[in-house]
């Protein structure tokens, strides 16, 4: 690692976020946005992370990625402990803002060696409803700690000792200028799509998105379809998703159940037109058998005028409280999913334009507490 050049201190912010590698996910996505929001206020963003696809994104909005293999659950990653250190002090670094547990421990093992009033500010942020364990505590020790929805907040405070005052409530945001409220796809990617996927035009189109895993719930997503399809209804599911791994064994088991039940359900593997898909969907549905720390899709699908049936737990079930409400069943009630999707075909509900989950809110949080946080007693 080399440190980046020394820069007056209170001139700007430099920060720091720290994954494991900048590939895909909501956690990167989310990594990017921030470092955008930074350069554009007049602010250094700094990424440490093993590199990944995403590094040629956020070089081109003007922040600086560094390869360290920070993120690979080994003890031989511990020899990362000094040079993160040393490079903190180097690189004049005011906050860094851990995003993941592997990282975090790193940084935290740097950071409390360090001079307490002249070391970074350190920030956390908890993604997930991780297990309950002290390898997922290290995400409840930072100086503050984001929680990326109410239920995140409720999991801190239910398994950890954390004053609440060190929590800042910062929910994940979507764009608006990337899913617009009432978004039509254009002519020559329906045309595409018709011609891909002809027996969609027709039919009630009910999408489950996300990578084939049992968290998302495709049993029961397959059990709906089938329902609605024995009342008359003319459905197709729509699964748009990648398998974790190739020949993965519960995917397998999935497409095997579709088959034998000889199912009207699509999968289209993974897509890089979900605005679009959602906007194409008769409704989209969350049926996680857990709960999830936020609901992205959901979101991303209500932002675009298309309703959601989903199961009323974890974040998902904030989002539909504050924004559909009509669309919430109770977690891994079929007969109630089933029986919701049917009215919606008979009469579909728009859901309201506006909602507060919104990115610009989220990067407005995000800085405000980064420039709270640098002005803190150590």
């Amino acid at each position: 690692m080399q440190a980046s050049p020394d820069q007056a201190p209170g001139k700007r912010l430099r920060v720091a976020q720290l994954v494991p590698a900048m590939d895909s996910g909501g956690v990167e996505r989310g990594t990017l946005e921030v470092a955008r929001a930074l350069v554009k206020e007049g602010h250094d963003a700094i990424v440490l992370s093993a590199g990944g696809k995403m590094v040629s994104d956020l070089e081109a909005i003007g922040a600086t990625h560094m390869t360290c293999p920070i993120g690979r659950k080994s003890l031989a990653s511990l020899r990362w402990v000094r040079a993160l250190r040393k490079w903190m002090v180097d690189a004049n670094v005011d906050i860094v803002h851990a995003r993941s547990r592997v990282p975090a421990w790193l940084c935290y093992l740097a950071w409390r060696r360090m001079n307490p009033t002249t070391r970074p500010r350190f920030v956390t942020t908890v993604h997930g409803l991780y297990s309950i364990n002290r390898y997922s505590a290290i995400m409840t020790r930072g100086e503050r700690v984001v929680a990326v929805s109410n239920a995140v907040y409720d999991y801190i405070i239910d398994n950890y000792r954390v004053d609440p005052e060190r929590i800042d409530i910062i929910p994940r945001g979507v764009d608006r200028s990337e899913f617009p409220y009432g978004y039509e796809p254009t002519p020559t990617w329906q045309a595409a799509w018709n011609t891909s996927y002809p027996l969609l035009r027709e039919r009630f189109v009910i999408t489950l998105p996300g990578r084939l895993t049992r968290l998302k719930g495709h049993f029961d997503f397959l059990e709906i379809i089938g329902r609605l399809h024995a009342q008359g209804i003319p459905v197709q599911g729509l699964v748009v998703g990648a398998e974790r791994k190739a020949g993965d064994a519960y995917a397998a088991s999935v497409y095997a159940k579709a088959s034998e039940q000889d199912l009207p359900v699509i999968f289209t593997g993974v897509r890089s037109d979900m605005r679009e898909i959602y906007s194409v969907s008769d409704v989209v549905v969350s049926l996680s058998t857990s709960p999830e720390s936020f609901g992205r899709t959901v979101l991303e699908a209500l932002s675009v005028s298309t309703p959601v049936v989903g199961y009323a737990h974890g974040g998902v079930s904030e989002i539909l409280a504050t924004v559909f409400p009509a669309g919430a069943v109770a977690p891994g009630d079929i007969d109630g999913a089933t029986e919701r999707l049917a009215a919606f075909y008979k009469d579909r509900p728009v859901p309201s334009a506006d909602h507060p989950f919104t990115l610009a809110a989220m990067l407005d949080k995000t800085l405000a507490l980064y420039q709270t946080v640098r002005t803190q007693q150590p």
